[in-house]
């Protein structure tokens, strides 16, 4: 195993904050050897930002905003802008990132799919954040060409929407300077977590169902993981689980000292409770580099693959804490 926190099951030494960094930094290269290289300046075109529709939703407008993520790609996200923020008051923002739905995509997210406890990004503004919730790409109406545009991952193009996702935020005037949120439940669950790994802007990372280690994912069969729209360099590692550069114990130890809290149910057939323990008992020891041990918090809702109210509640209060 080459992940850099842990080794042939043993934890490695790790001396101080400054010792941490260096490993970092590895941490980045070593995700990108699988996901492809996150793009820079070349990509970061005029965002030109269109309306193309709008709905009055009572606390909050609802818009359909076209933006461009890159040259060559349009990508559509839903802004929802608390009508405070239109009277004057900044207000935080939280990227809201979705589970899969081939059909519905982000739409799920802003009260329009067809699982209550997926409405994260209305029921966020509603409490006052202006909340962003990005399509992901190879899903329901967004399918961008992904390797012609020079990727090598889905997933690395999702980060990098993420990343234009807050520059766009960044443009209005009724959103409060400083970091951001971001959360998400299953496919939104790890992409918050690719993205704020690659994007210190986000302030605070929030994962329902989305992670556990690769080597105990589905009992070691990497296929979920392989598609395009996620890491196709993964399938050379098929008969070598412990030879991958990178795990999510490196990932969220990557966040530190970022808060981050991660919902993994008991009954959750996609991802193992026990594996998520154990990925953030590695990580917390750099929060603890950090003095900051409390910023990473693990809870077990007794439900399958869900994030039921008692969990978006208490994620609700920490972006209310944190922003």
């Amino acid at each position: 195993m080459n992940q850099l926190i842990h080794q042939n099951g043993r934890a490695i030494p790790l001396a101080s904050v400054a010792a941490w960094k260096e490993k970092r930094e590895r941490v980045l290269e070593a995700a990108q050897e699988i996901m492809g290289p996150l793009p820079g300046d070349e990509k970061r075109c005029p965002l030109a930002v269109d309306v193309v529709e709008e709905v009055d939703c009572g606390a909050y407008l609802r818009r359909l905003i076209a933006y461009a993520a890159e040259p060559g790609d349009r990508a559509r996200a839903y802004l929802l802008v608390p009508k405070r923020a239109l009277d004057g008051q900044a207000c935080s923002a939280i990227l809201c990132l979705h589970p899969t739905h081939a059909v519905l995509g982000h739409k799920t997210v802003v009260g329009l799919g067809d699982r209550p406890n997926r409405s994260y990004a209305s029921e966020l503004a509603k409490r006052g954040f202006v909340t962003l919730a990005p399509s992901y790409p190879m899903l329901a109406d967004y399918w961008p060409d992904v390797f012609g545009l020079g990727y090598e991952s889905g997933t690395m193009k999702a980060i990098w929407d993420n990343v234009r996702a807050i520059d766009v935020l960044e443009t209005l005037p009724y959103v409060k300077r400083g970091p951001v949120g971001a959360i998400g439940h299953s496919l939104g669950g790890h992409n918050s977590i690719y993205t704020a790994v690659f994007e210190p802007r986000i302030g605070v990372v929030v994962s329902s169902c989305g992670l556990d280690s690769y080597l105990d994912y589905k009992d070691g069969d990497l296929t979920g993981w392989t598609q395009d729209r996620y890491m196709p360099k993964l399938r050379e590692y098929a008969h070598r689980l412990r030879e991958i550069p990178f795990d999510f114990h490196d990932l969220i130890a990557a966040l530190a000292p970022r808060p981050c809290f991660i919902a993994a149910p008991l009954r959750d057939s996609n991802f193992k409770w026990q594996s998520v323990d154990a990925v953030a008992c590695a990580a917390a020891r750099v929060y603890a580099l950090y003095g900051a041990s409390e910023n990473l918090m693990v809870a077990h809702p007794d439900c399958e693959h869900d994030f039921p109210d008692a969990m978006r509640e208490q994620a609700y209060r920490l972006f209310e804490k944190h922003l």
